[in-house]
């Protein structure tokens, strides 16, 4: 029976996750299956696998095929090279130590990789909040500054029209005690009201003596007249 080793999809719509199994090439993909060897979840960085490695390497061993993906989890978990070690060992050209000397040594160095990858997502995962972070202050001061200015433009606009306000009813003040004192100099003007009338008397005074020459002469034709008469 032909058997692959293929994952097994499972998980809600859009964050799925899946099972590593062995399973029946004519089964469906998502059907029956042989044995479970693992699980896969791609939705965390990096990927969460978890597998049964000599279950993986005895399969492999009886002949049955992973499919691409299948194939470079168990590569990235060491059951492929274990499996070629095996095969190795099984046709003489190392011994059962050396090999898992070999697999030892890689899968340490696997590991201090994956923990350095692990250790540097998460100082990018750090970076990104405090630069999240500040860009959030950031953000408040503007916004809290905006208000600020809002509030003093506010109050500056109350205070000038309070001073407009002030300025227009002492106007309205000067306003109504001005008539009251433009007539205070007409009392001051009494002098020259007097002075008025005795420019407009004076006149009268001066023509009182042309009245008498006036009569005078219109009298004196008469005078002279009558010496003429006694002739």
């Amino acid at each position: 029976m032909p058997v692959k080793i293929r994952l097994q999809r499972h998980g809600k719509k859009g964050k799925p996750y899946y099972w590593i199994v062995a399973a029946d090439t004519r089964a469906k993909r998502d059907g029956k299956y042989l044995e479970k060897l693992g699980s896969y979840n791609p939705n965390v960085n990096p990927p969460l696998i978890e597998l049964n490695i000599d279950s993986s390497v005895k399969w492999l061993q009886n002949g049955a095929q992973p499919t691409h993906t299948a194939r470079n989890i168990l590569s990235y978990k060491g059951v492929m090279l274990k499996h070629h070690l095996l095969g190795g060992v099984s046709k003489g050209a190392l011994t059962s130590e050396e090999a898992e000397v070999k697999l030892t040594a890689w899968m340490e160095e696997k590991e201090t990789k994956i923990d350095s990858k692990i250790s540097s997502l998460v100082k990018e995962e750090a970076s990104k909040k405090s630069k999240e972070l500040e860009a959030e202050k950031l953000v408040n001061k503007a916004r809290v500054d905006a208000q600020v200015s809002a509030v003093q433009e506010a109050v500056a606009a109350e205070e000038a029209v309070a001073a407009e306000e002030a300025v227009a009813a002492e106007e309205a003040v000067a306003t109504e005690e001005a008539p009251a004192t433009e007539e205070a100099p007409a009392a001051g003007e009494a002098p020259a009201t007097e002075e008025a009338v005795a420019t407009k008397e004076a006149p009268a005074a001066e023509e009182a003596p042309a009245t008498e020459e006036a009569v005078a002469t219109k009298e004196a034709p008469a005078a002279e007249e009558a010496p003429a008469t006694e002739k």
